[in-house]
């Protein structure tokens, strides 16, 4: 690991961002002020660190993850090959202990104290390439387009309940409304097809994850997002954890002995499309129905055998990538 002397702390905003300055032997702050979230405002970041004749290469800029907010920042150092670390937000908001009041210009110094104190946490962060950045955005948009079909489509529950008359002129808007959102879906689902297709790792990937009995393409693309094509997590456990599907222990001293369960800290989206797998995969995969069979005989709870299928699911995802190759049931080959 390199050996930071400064630490610049960057509290985001739609309009603005907060800089602090650290050095590194007691956390004592150089400087605060504040900058445009632009190019220009980016750019006086980079002014100020040479005018206190201050090497990039000393430095680590460190800002909270804020979607779209923080990603004219992170483009800018990562063309310039600046270090930076985009830091989770409940991270740093968990990290501060009992704390009164809120400003931006405190939030930048205690993202600044956090990476000075959080060294041994450090990952450089990485964007992801534009086509992965492209997918996430459709990916996005058809769930907005799938939520605003599902109201729109709510609709036609009052049919039989209403009078004829007062839902007349309201179905007509409906249906043409509803087909414009069919539409859409359509073509968005048609554009990312078409950007996996064009990408030879991301195909690859797709058609990877795909070969597991039980995983489905939203499920596959899903995962390749989240993980950034597999750059972002080491292995399946992670992600497990990630997903909220991996079991935490809960227990202290001797009076305290919880059962061990998953935590709520998750990405709910992850954990759903991996329970539809899991689903799908214990009716029609020989080895994990005989595997859920089993277990629920010995007398486990079903959930609990249903969240081991999900891991073991993320263990063949990771398998079939690391090895390069598609899933092979081994099972039917068993003598």
């Amino acid at each position: 690991m390199k050996k930071y002397l400064f630490f610049v702390g960057i509290d985001v905003s739609k309009s603005k961002l907060d800089v602090t300055f650290l050095e590194k032997p007691l956390g004592k702050k150089i400087v605060h002020f504040v900058v445009s979230n632009d190019n220009k405002g980016i750019k006086e970041i980079v002014k100020q660190l040479n005018n206190r004749k201050i090497a990039l290469e000393e430095v680590l800029i460190s800002f909270e993850d804020t979607g779209v907010y923080s990603l004219p920042l992170g483009c800018y150092l990562t063309r310039y090959k600046i270090d930076y670390w985009m830091i989770p937000a409940i991270e740093i908001k968990r990290s501060k202990g009992i704390s009164r009041g809120k400003t931006d210009k405190n939030d930048s110094k205690d993202i600044a104290f956090y990476t000075l104190t959080h060294l041994h946490k450090l990952r450089l962060t990485q964007l992801p390439e534009l086509s992965l950045m492209e997918l996430k955005l459709l990916f996005t948009e058809r769930e907005k387009l799938l939520k605003s079909l599902r109201i729109i489509g709510s609709t036609s529950e009052g049919i039989g309940y209403i009078p004829k008359e007062a839902m007349g002129d309201v179905l007509k808007i409906n249906k043409v409304v509803i087909k414009q959102l069919q539409k859409a879906i359509e073509k968005v689902e048609r554009k990312m097809k078409e950007i996996i297709q064009s990408n030879e790792q991301l195909k690859l990937q797709n058609e990877l994850i795909q070969s597991i009995p039980g995983v489905g393409p939203q499920t596959a693309l899903y995962i390749i997002l989240v993980t950034k094509s597999f750059q972002s997590f080491e292995n399946w456990r992670q992600v497990a954890c990630y997903a909220g599907v991996a079991p935490f222990q809960y227990s202290s001293g001797s009076s305290i002995k919880g059962r061990t369960k998953v935590n709520h800290l998750a990405d709910k989206k992850l954990k759903s499309l991996l329970n539809m797998c899991a689903l799908n995969s214990k009716k029609h995969d020989a080895e994990l129905k005989q595997y859920y069979a089993r277990k629920v005989g010995e007398g486990k709870s079903k959930m609990l055998v249903l969240n081991n299928i999900r891991c073991k699911l993320l263990g063949r995802i990771f398998a079939t990538i690391n090895r390069g190759t598609p899933y092979v049931n081994i099972q039917k080959f068993a003598a």
